[in-house]
């Protein structure tokens, strides 16, 4: 009898917490005309119709329910965006109602209470820091004075690709300590030794991985105790405060070393230029900048560049390489141009690098088909909306799923396949202007790091491509090479990339 009672109580009390939710949902949601949505589940919502890789879970779903289609994520009303119509709408004509960030638990936890530029809220702080960025850290002269750098580091990768031959390539590996070296320098002035490197690398891979993390606390807040249970708010924890030690000890280097002010590199006219630390340490110095900037924040921007910059280019350059083995008449076309624009030099650099057109061709068909972040940044609406013809309610999140939009027939023949030729003579690009090519993001809340990841990744191909040819191992067909996705905010291989180079140069 005592068990009847206590299974009784139980469903009642699930059925009260069922009607509370539904209750709550029925209030959150009583827009006249909402976008369609698929059926949900109580409490969850729609969270369990992401799967392990979101951005195609929410490519099918758009494909029943529409370029607009409103989830329910835990009690976050979420509209998911997968149409270049449906972004431009939304961009030209409500961008600053979506240009606030959603709450991120993450995000608050790492990068101290979303003080860096990407997580930060819409508003005269965010203003201020996305203006440090562009003029002080990220403008086109700053970004060419690195030159030297990304050239030195690209020829050291060369060398050392030569020295491993006859082994296997582990190009995945390669690409992000390259990555990471040039972020390096142009940060802090200088690079470190090998250990503290691979600490660091360490890190700022549970970095990345933990902001692709979905934590329960974000979406059903009274579940937030899952978080703890798991270990994620453990790591995420560990994390912060490792990464804090690192950066407090870089700034005090800067604030008392002599050697390291001023001195982190030299421009390609032979000028000495400052690395970021040394410029953010100037802008909180000079007074009439008309604002302050506090320890955090920098930290905050710091982390902001490594992992942007770090994270950005390697995938961008790893699945570049990737397509191009697939696609060995891609990879020949390629290393002709190469060849025949770097003809009797040792290496390519920038100055060559500006009339090759099937390069930069082969750079924009990797960003279309493997955006590093398909499902673009959050953005949240700041008050009740509509669009196109739909009903947006205030605090609702917005995905930008930009994979299904860079996929989209109407606007790419045969959309799935490598196809670099199809750049070739085209005016699209990928710096937000066209809506069905947004790698990088789109308007106000766009990144501005672009110059910087493509003048790397440029260069690093043409040089790959160049100094070797290459095939994968065990003389394997091309149409082998697994490109199986991971999960997580930034799409990479699931698997490292290898290969086998053969020299060219020095045949």
């Amino acid at each position: 009898m005592s068990s009847f009672l206590l299974l009784n109580s139980f469903f009642l009390l699930a059925v009260i917490l069922y009607l509370i939710f539904l209750y709550k949902w029925l209030s959150t949601n009583n827009q006249k005309n909402p976008p369609p949505s698929p059926p949900k589940m109580p409490i969850l919502g729609n969270l369990h119709q992401l799967g392990k890789v979101p951005h195609r879970s929410l490519q099918s779903l758009s494909q029943k329910y529409g370029d607009l289609m409103l989830l329910q994520l835990g009690r976050k009303p979420t509209l998911v965006v997968s149409s270049a119509n449906a972004v431009e709408g939304i961009i030209k004509t409500h961008e600053l109602i979506f240009s606030n960030r959603p709450r991120s638990i993450i995000a608050s936890k790492l990068l101290y209470n979303g003080k860096d530029v990407v997580f930060a809220n819409y508003g005269e702080y965010w203003r201020q820091m996305k203006s440090i960025c562009v003029l002080q850290l990220l403008s086109t002269k700053r970004v060419r004075s690195f030159r030297a750098i990304r050239e030195e580091e690209t020829a050291l990768m060369v060398e050392k690709i030569m020295r491993s031959i006859p082994s296997v390539v582990n190009l995945t590996e390669t690409f992000v300590t390259l990555a990471s070296d040039v972020v390096c320098r142009a940060a802090f002035g200088r690079k470190y030794s090998r250990e503290w490197r691979g600490n660091f690398m360490v890190l700022l891979k549970q970095f990345v991985e933990l902001l692709g993390e979905f934590p329960v606390g974000d979406f059903v807040p009274w579940l937030h105790w899952i978080d703890k249970v798991n270990g994620l708010e453990g790591k995420m924890r560990k994390v912060a405060k490792e990464f804090d030690a690192i950066l407090e000890q870089i700034l005090e280097e800067h604030l008392h070393s002599p050697n390291t002010q001023g001195n982190g590199h030299k421009s390609d006219k032979g000028e000495k230029m400052k690395d970021f630390v040394d410029v953010l340490l100037d802008v909180q110095r000079d007074e009439t900048v008309g604002f302050s900037v506090d320890r955090e924040s920098m930290k905050a921007l710091i982390l902001d560049m490594f992992a942007a910059g770090t994270d950005t280019t390697s995938t961008l350059l790893e699945w570049a390489m990737s397509e191009l083995l697939r696609h060995p008449r891609a990879l020949k076309k390629l290393q002709e141009e190469v060849r025949r624009m770097t003809a009797g030099k040792a290496t390519a650099n920038e100055h060559d690098l500006e009339k090759m057109e099937y390069l930069k061709a082969v750079i924009k068909e990797t960003l279309r088909l493997h955006p590093p972040l398909p499902l673009l940044v959050s953005r949240e609406s700041i008050k009740d909306v509509k669009v196109s013809g739909c009903d947006i309610a205030a605090r609702t999140q917005v995905v930008i799923n930009a994979w299904p939009i860079q996929r989209d027939p109407f606007f790419w023949e045969e959309p799935n396949e490598f196809r670099p030729e199809r750049f070739l003579g085209s005016t699209v690009d990928f710096k937000g202007h066209n809506f069905q090519l947004i790698p990088f993001g789109v308007g106000r809340r766009g990144c501005p790091g672009i110059l910087f990841a493509i003048s790397g990744a440029e260069l690093v191909l043409a040089n790959l491509v160049y100094a070797f040819d290459w095939e994968l191992p065990d003389r394997a067909k091309a149409e082998t090479l697994d490109m199986t996705e991971s999960a997580g905010l930034s799409v990479h291989r699931r698997d490292p990339l290898l290969a086998v180079a053969t020299p060219y140069l020095f045949a």
